[in-house]
């Protein structure tokens, strides 16, 4: 009668072990991207204040209050909700030699008029070969997942994810290449 209690016993043992050692490897996961971030908010909670206070800093706040910098929130906010919801904009291209001041190389910029406002879109030399078709005047939907702002640049810059033409897809980028960035 004891052996058959072992018996029975000894397995249950061993699966509540495994279910238990289950649980506590479920809970030993990587912290998320989130908890980071708030880590490293609570490290150096004077971080921003720093950054503002440096010639930098001041440089952008002062730029932000100027009407160039009120001009690119303000375009930023009309395109807010498409930006937010990844839709698709209607844009008419304005230019495709656009430099940076000073600039002797390095990326490619797309300007583009999106219901009256100017935006850019940078890229890459080797993503610019898809869209070296692109001229000025060209009608084309552009689909983006953020925007940025930048007092070295005149406009908003928001990033070209999805650019189409007339039904054909010119670009598509691939967020899984740069985990999501």
């Amino acid at each position: 009668m004891k052996k058959n209690i072992y018996v029975l016993v000894l397995p249950l043992v061993v699966v509540v072990g495994l279910v238990f050692a289950n649980r506590e490897s479920k809970h030993e996961t990587k912290p998320s991207q989130k908890s980071v971030a708030v880590v490293q908010k609570e490290a150096d909670p004077d971080a921003r204040k720093k950054w503002e206070a440096s010639p930098d800093g001041i440089k952008y706040k002062a730029w932000e209050e100027s009407p160039e910098g009120k001009k690119v929130h303000a375009s930023h906010d009309k395109i807010r909700k498409q930006i937010d919801a990844f839709s698709a904009m209607e844009a008419v291209v304005t230019s495709v030699t656009f430099k940076r001041e000073g600039s002797r190389s390095g990326p490619k910029w797309l300007i583009v008029s999106i219901d009256g406002e100017e935006y850019m879109m940078q890229f890459v030399p080797e993503e610019w070969r898809q869209l070296s078709s692109l001229k000025v005047n060209d009608k084309i939907i552009v689909k983006s997942h953020s925007a940025g702002y930048s007092n070295n640049h005149p406009y908003l810059i928001v990033s070209g994810d999805y650019i189409e033409k007339a039904g054909k897809v010119l670009f598509k980028r691939d967020l899984s290449k740069n985990k999501g960035c």
